[in-house]
């Protein structure tokens, strides 16, 4: 791949919601390899970036594209239109996303929430599937429960789950959103562990995270959004200690204390 080419790029992405304009014209893109971290005030919009991603929401404006492929339209001259429902889960299989609420199927257990995807999306083998969720569990640390079911399992011990169930995938890029948001601050740091490692492996990832010091210490690039457009991004040590915006100066001073 190269340089002209990054793994994923967003160019000029705009989405509504009805009248409300959710996204307005963001471009960003993300080499093989690299962690981005995606800050800014709730309402920012970028949530909502992440879906279009990974195509649970459609764009209206703009294009995404992963090794060069559009993503969710085909495109010729000025007029393009959506791919086809089977071209349009052959490019979503790209991603693999971890919600900040889990979304763990509550009558499975941990090995087959991590199988499933597998199995009746890639079409593997049931055996070969439930070995490599095992072998994934114990990769997140949670080798002695991947027979329990979510209801007996800690909100960080659900969201190792679900980073396993993202990772028995495959995936291109790995998207979190906002994925501690949901846990006591005491299990926190396990689930940021996790994500550490991944990046140290080299996963390429886009992260949703007010967890600022994580933010830093993770991050090849920040980016900072406000009201559905990035208005700074940079390396962490630069725009977290030496934003160059007012805006950035005052959000990052309101969510340090």
């Amino acid at each position: 791949m190269t340089e002209e080419q990054p793994l994923l790029r967003l160019h000029e992405v705009e989405k509504h919601f009805g009248d409300f304009a959710a996204l307005k014209g963001v471009s960003l893109t993300l080499a093989a390899g690299t962690v981005t971290c995606l800050v800014g005030p709730s309402g920012s919009g970028k949530s909502t970036l992440l879906r279009t991603v990974n195509l649970l929401e459609t764009i209206d404006g703009g294009a995404v594209y992963l090794r060069g492929e559009m993503l969710g339209f085909t495109s010729r001259g000025d007029h393009r239109r959506p791919v086809t429902k089977k071209t349009k889960r052959r490019q979503a299989v790209n991603f693999g996303m971890v919600f900040q609420s889990f979304n763990l199927i509550p009558q499975l257990t941990a090995a087959q929430n991590v199988a499933l995807g597998p199995v009746e999306v890639l079409r593997a083998d049931r055996a070969e599937a439930r070995r490599q969720a095992h072998e994934l569990l114990t990769r997140v640390g949670l080798a002695d429960r991947v027979d329990h079911y979510p209801a007996e399992l800690s909100g960080g011990q659900q969201q190792r789950v679900a980073i396993a169930r993202a990772l028995a995938m495959k995936p291109s890029v790995l998207l979190f959103d906002e994925p501690t948001s949901a846990l006591d601050a005491e299990l926190v740091a396990e689930v940021l562990a996790v994500i550490k490692e991944l990046a140290e492996e080299g996963y390429t990832m886009l992260i949703v995270t007010h967890e600022l010091a994580f933010a830093r210490d993770i991050a090849d690039e920040v980016v900072m959004m406000e009201d559905g457009r990035i208005i700074e991004s940079g390396p962490p040590g630069q725009i977290l200690l030496n934003p160059a915006t007012e805006r950035a100066r005052r959000f990052f001073a309101s969510v340090s204390h």
